[in-house]
């Protein structure tokens, strides 16, 4: 009898459910939430309708799921860098830089899975969905930023507070300007954007008695 070990198969299981997400986004972007049953994500993905009930309970734990892990995938660079071990300003500055790139790099995909662009156009209303769950994701990890910062006496204590709130501003504007491309119609350099962000939020940030890097 051949035996199969409890990592292998969790490994099994993690393969399959990822599959079963992949083929329904792929289904939800391409014919729509309403009009995808769980009988074409069973025949997408070469698995049985009683495979798919393994896993998720009914097409909306399936969406819900997919929602979940797009928006996951938006903040997880975010999140590798919260969690490293770079000090606070440095952990700060990377953390802004891959903000910024995260929006670049979606814009410039010609990738059919490009997010932000399939969504605006396919679906707006997952787009939203997606959209909110990361600014939460994001929040929470900018609040964590904020108190490293504060527990390395490195970040004003009063300005960490606040700022959550001001960078969830920034950023909102950030995106819909570069998604819009209207940063010269505000007199914006768009080469210097993310250096004068960062420059503005380590300048209200860093403790007085302390000295903001210039690299």
């Amino acid at each position: 009898m051949r035996l199969i070990y409890p990592c292998r198969m969790t490994s099994i299981a993690t393969k399959t459910r990822e599959r079963l997400l992949d083929v329904a986004r792929q289904l939800f972007m391409s014919n729509g939430v309403e009009r995808t049953t769980m009988n074409d994500i069973a025949t997408a993905s070469d698995k049985g309708r009683r495979t798919i009930y393994t896993y998720f309970k009914n097409k909306k734990e399936i969406y819900d799921a997919v929602i979940e892990r797009d928006a996951e995938r938006i903040v997880e660079r975010l999140r590798e860098i919260v969690e490293s071990d770079l000090g606070a300003e440095e952990k700060l500055r990377s953390y802004i830089a891959a903000r910024f790139a995260i929006v670049d790099e979606t814009l410039s995909s010609t990738s059919a899975t490009s997010q932000i662009i399939s969504y605006i156009t396919l679906d707006y209303k997952r787009l939203e969905r997606i959209r909110r769950l990361a600014v939460e994701k994001e929040r929470e990890l900018f609040v964590r930023m904020m108190e490293q910062g504060m527990e390395q006496e490195v970040f004003d204590p009063e300005a960490a507070l606040q700022l959550p709130t001001l960078h969830q501003l920034i950023f909102q504007g950030v995106d819909i300007c570069r998604l819009r491309d209207t940063y010269h119609e505000l007199g914006i350099d768009a080469h210097t954007v993310c250096e004068d962000v960062t420059g503005f939020i380590l300048g209200r940030l860093i403790r007085k008695d302390k000295t903001v890097s210039t690299t």
